[in-house]
């Protein structure tokens, strides 16, 4: 429910703070006093499209702000929740700042938001209807809602989205589905082979770098070993040892003529024998430590070109191969199941259609009986809204072949306006003032249904009609107020009196230094300024004491103030 206007610098209200209750308010006042403002106003709060025009001359920027009072089962909480919004209060109140460069700024229980999140919010909190706007009944698709809101199908109607969802959803697997399997079987004999040749190879995700280094190492081996193989034989019995034992044998048999000259030499010679022998034991334990097997070594070098070969044919590192492999493998899998998977996709579509089928047929099934019910209820509305004549019926078209998130049914109000002419659909075939009127008869059986929606404004919807009909359209809006919450601009005085709060929208010029400047201003009416009004508007600029009398009948069930 509406609870606050707050309007700042727009157009020609410079401050204004309207406070709302439940029930039916009126606001009433003479042409061009500024009644569209409030409405701009309104709107602009509600995500209404704008322009710098909007801002009061003057001004750098202009805010409109609604507050609102939300039940908390009301789907606008659940919206919020999901886009991330952190309010937790029954009251939410939109605000929108307009620049006089036609920029704007918008704003939920002061969090930035965007203008599109104001305009979903209003959406499903108020509903504005005037002569010539382009929803409710100018709006086919929205025909099958207001039939649904009177029977009460809206948990149906749900259920019946929440099929369809699974449904489009199954379908749409099952065309990847389908496309991934046709890819899939194109190369298929790509990816076997593929799989053949990476699970003959094995490879590990971090073999290269161990065969390189184990490559590396043998082959610095090998060149080590030939240059330890020529240091032995240069040491060997071939080489320094045989010479050094060839000497001694020559100093041994000089040494007992030489009186001990050769002895010290024997020894040395003795030592350098042993210091070689010992080096000769290390030489040969290096020689077999780096002994290299070439077989091994071929092995090693066999493996590690083939990886990089294979890495190299598939463009990718010798590291992925591995990955590769276990994606390749999966693919096969993939493909030789392709046509178990292809049947479960496509039951699972069809097992998704025949339930959204089920429930949409029985949506229809209650949408058929209701449709009979809601003829007779409008029907039952038109006389006293001087629409005596016409005839009002709803059409239901099904198509299983075209289900929506809807249903199966194309739900279409038809109406023939004078006796004898042929039904036509109710966009095409009513005025605007008598689609505000059918609309009218229409919110009022709706009255005492589900409906999410609790603050409704008609702009003018008496236009063009006075005496008992402006009664009518006064005491059905009066039943739409008791419901929740009705707003009404009006030129009918027997409209304005069904109103338990009535506002009067006046406009004045002051002199401010020498500029003239005119203000908008509106002003809450007690029971006599009522009576005033109500005169005002029965007799024009002079008020005669029958107009003041029949101003007063018109208040006879509104308490004094």
């Amino acid at each position: 429910m509406l609870r606050r206007l707050s309007v700042r610098d727009i157009v020609l209200i410079e401050t204004l703070d309207l406070d709302f209750e439940p029930g039916l308010g009126a606001m009433t006042g003479e042409t061009g006093a500024g009644k569209s403002i409030l409405l701009d106003a309104l709107g602009a709060a509600l995500g209404a499209r704008v322009a710098g025009s909007l801002v009061r001359a003057g001004a750098s920027s202009g805010t409109a702000t609604a507050e609102f009072d939300v039940v908390p089962n009301h789907p606008a909480w659940d919206w919020l929740r999901e886009q991330g919004y952190e309010i937790e209060d029954e009251t939410l109140i939109l605000r929108r700042v307009i620049g006089e460069e036609g920029r704007s700024r918008a704003f939920v229980n002061d969090q930035p938001a965007s203008v599109s999140a104001l305009r979903t919010l209003g959406a499903m909190l108020v509903e504005i209807h005037g002569q010539f706007d382009d929803r409710s009944l100018t709006n086919p698709a929205a025909h099958g809602f207001l039939l649904d809101a009177y029977a009460g199908l809206e948990k149906r109607v749900k259920k019946v989205r929440k099929l369809h969802a699974s449904w489009r959803s199954a379908e749409k697997e099952l065309v990847t589905g389908r496309a991934e399997i046709e890819d899939a079987r194109a190369d298929a004999d790509y990816v076997r082979h593929s799989v053949e040749e990476l699970e003959e190879l094995a490879p590990e995700s971090d073999e290269e770098a161990t065969l390189d280094a184990e490559r590396r190492s043998m082959q610095r081996a090998v060149s080590i070993a030939d240059d330890v193989s020529k240091a032995a034989d240069a040491l060997g019995v071939k080489g320094a040892e045989g010479r050094i034992a060839e000497a001694v044998r020559w100093l041994d048999m000089a040494a007992p003529k030489a009186d001990g000259r050769l002895d010290a030499s024997l020894s040395a010679l003795d030592r350098t024998m042993t210091e070689m022998s010992e080096a000769m034991r290390e030489v040969d334990a290096a020689m077999e430590a780096l002994s290299v097997d070439p077989n091994v070594l071929e092995q090693i070098e066999e493996r590690l070109f083939a990886l990089r070969g294979l890495a190299r044919k598939h463009r990718m590192s010798v590291t992925d191969l591995a990955t590769l492999r276990s994606k390749m493998t999966e693919r096969l899998a993939f493909i030789e199941a392709g046509e178990e998977r292809l049947i479960a996709l496509e039951k699972a579509a069809k097992d998704s259609h025949e339930a959204y089928l089920a429930e949409a047929r029985g949506l229809s099934a209650a949408r058929q009986k209701s449709a009979g019910g809601l003829d007779k209820a409008v029907m039952a509305e038109l006389p006293p809204l001087k629409l005596e004549r016409a005839k009002f019926r709803t059409e239901i078209t099904t198509n299983e072949d075209g289900g929506t998130a809807d249903g199966i049914d194309r739900v279409s109000f038809t109406v023939a306006t004078n006796p004898g002419s042929p039904f036509g659909p109710i966009d095409k075939t009513a005025s605007g003032g008598e689609l505000s009127r059918f609309l009218l008869a229409l919110k009022v059986c709706l009255v005492g249904n589900a409906n999410d929606k609790t603050t409704i404004i008609f702009d003018e919807i008496d236009r063009g009609v006075g005496g008992a009909t402006a009664a009518a359209i006064g005491a059905r809006l009066r039943r739409l107020g008791d419901a929740g919450q009705a707003l009404v601009i009006t030129h009918a005085p027997q409209v304005a009196a069904e109103a338990s709060m009535h506002w009067r929208i006046n406009k004045s010029v002051t002199k401010q230094g020498k500029k003239e400047v005119t203000t908008t201003r509106v002003t809450i009416l007690s029971r006599d300024e009522r009576v005033a009004e109500l005169a005002r508007m029965l007799a024009g600029e002079t008020v005669t004491d029958e107009a003041h009398k029949a101003a007063l009948s018109l208040l006879k069930d509104v308490p004094a103030a």
